[in-house]
């Protein structure tokens, strides 16, 4: 009989270790007398710990260290240097339009352009990153207004427009006044393209199909005793020339009919290659 209950007792013991461990509990080596006296239960359950108080979290050792603030996020920028595009062409019609920038526009984001930005930026109590965010971008909206086409091209840069097609065959100079820019052609082929200037409107540039019949490399011109470098006449007193102010003033100023370039090398790439008797086809 004793035999018998000292059995059922030791099935109840292991019935409640396996539930025990079951639940998640470690059992720990019983100590009647506990070194104290005093009666200690065979189980003890550990609770794991929560932190307490906000922006606070435990260390490695158990003790509560303070989370470091998250960084603040700069404004993202809309263009900063070394973009280009008609954005940043728009960008520095702006700025020439309230003083800021006084070359271009040219539609690549360079050091006078950041330098630009940055001296309006300070003038307005605003950061002076030298990057375009949507504050530095909406302050300059509200003072200036939307930049026309000879704006943005102010000197220059602007697409050439198609060629006539009077100048399909030959070798040509097609001049387009409504794009203001030639080409400079070989049966039909684009050698080089360049922005140009005309006349104003008391003396306008004639339109029509003429031919060069005079190159004069460092000519100065007689009527108005200005100088006109790589000349290239083809109707009167008309030529195709360099001109120092178009390339200093862009589209602020006008020729007295000739057909100004302001790319210096370029045109001097062009004298080297027209030859007198080519044809020139000026239209809109």
């Amino acid at each position: 009989m004793r035999t018998r209950g000292m059995g059922k007792s030791l099935v109840a013991v292991a019935g409640a270790a396996v539930l025990l461990a079951a639940a998640g509990c470690t059992a720990q080596p019983g100590d009647a007398g506990g070194g104290d006296g005093r009666h200690r239960s065979p189980v003890h359950i550990e609770v794991p710990r929560t932190p307490s108080g906000s922006g606070h979290t435990a260390s490695g050792d158990g003790a509560p260290s303070t989370a470091a603030p998250a960084p603040k996020a700069s404004p993202a920028a809309l263009w900063r240097r070394g973009d280009s595009g008609r954005g940043v062409r728009e960008l520095q019609a702006r700025l020439r339009q309230v003083d800021w920038l006084f070359d271009g526009p040219t539609g690549t984001y360079d050091d006078l352009t950041e330098n630009a930005v940055r001296g309006f930026q300070g003038k307005r109590g605003l950061p002076r990153t030298g990057e375009v965010d949507s504050a530095t971008w909406q302050r300059l909206l509200a003072m200036t207004h939307e930049p026309g086409t000879w704006e943005l091209y102010l000197m220059g840069g602007q697409p050439a427009g198609a060629p006539d097609r009077r100048c399909m065959t030959g070798r040509v100079l097609c001049i387009s006044k409504t794009s203001r820019t030639l080409r400079w052609m070989v049966d039909g082929r684009t050698l080089s393209t360049m922005a140009v200037r005309f006349g104003t409107e008391y003396t306008p540039t004639r339109e029509g199909v003429f031919r060069i019949y005079w190159k004069s490399r460092d000519h100065v011109s007689t009527l108005y005793h200005s100088p006109m470098p790589y000349a290239m006449f083809f109707s009167g007193g008309q030529a195709v020339h360099y001109s120092y102010d178009f390339a200093a003033r862009g589209y602020a100023g006008g020729s007295h009919g000739c057909v100004n370039v302001r790319d210096e090398s370029a045109i001097a790439a062009l004298f080297a290659q027209v030859r007198v008797g080519d044809k020139v086809v000026v239209y809109w």
